[in-house]
């Protein structure tokens, strides 16, 4: 695997090492390991699939509050997306800035997301299916999210939104709920301190 951090540390792309021959090829797309060697939590609780029938659907920005803040590992396995993470991190230097990765059946390439992040997509194909590897259990009542669209983001989708869930179009815009992000996702929060 080919590890390629981003713009916001600790956020790395991960690229597969195709070895290819007659028959197509092979691929390792995870290995605790390797994982590890780059600094990553390489803990998996959970895995999911997310299958997206329609292009332009919108999924996202979506987080978890500390304690059960969690890492995602993202690939697309059918399909193509704009994939988009939101440092959350308060006491980052790229606090609230984003980076935007293609993420594709045909690229192979993996996303992995750290804790303290906001993770969301858009769909650029239609019947669209992207994996996560997730390093904690889904907690009920510690789900958080961010608008899509908000300007405080400055997140700009490649294609018009066509699909999205209600819930999403409901979140608040971040000017609403800056003071108790901050607070609740500080490293005291995600320490438990």
């Amino acid at each position: 695997m080919i590890f390629s951090e981003t713009i916001l540390a600790g956020a790395y792309t991960v690229d597969i090492d195709r070895h290819q021959d007659n028959r197509g090829y092979f691929a390792r797309v995870f290995c605790a390991d390797e994982f590890s060697a780059h600094g990553l939590k390489a803990t998996v609780a959970q895995g999911s699939v997310s299958f997206n029938a329609k292009r332009g659907t919108m999924r996202g920005m979506h987080f978890q509050y500390p304690p059960a803040s969690e890492t995602k590992f993202v690939r697309c396995t059918r399909g193509a997306v704009v994939d988009v993470i939101v440092d959350l991190r308060p006491e980052s230097p790229t606090y609230l800035q984003h980076v935007a990765v293609n993420l594709s059946a045909d690229n192979g390439r993996g996303l992995y997301v750290p804790e303290r992040f906001a993770h969301g997509f858009v769909t650029l194909t239609d019947d669209t299916e992207l994996v996560y590897l997730i390093s904690n259990y889904h907690t009920p009542g510690a789900e958080g999210g961010l608008r899509h669209d908000d300007p405080a983001l400055g997140v700009i989708w490649p294609v018009p939104i066509q699909v999205i869930a209600e819930r999403d179009n409901r979140w608040k815009a971040y000017s609403e709920i800056q003071a108790e992000l901050k607070t609740r996702m500080s490293i005291t929060a995600s320490t438990g301190a």
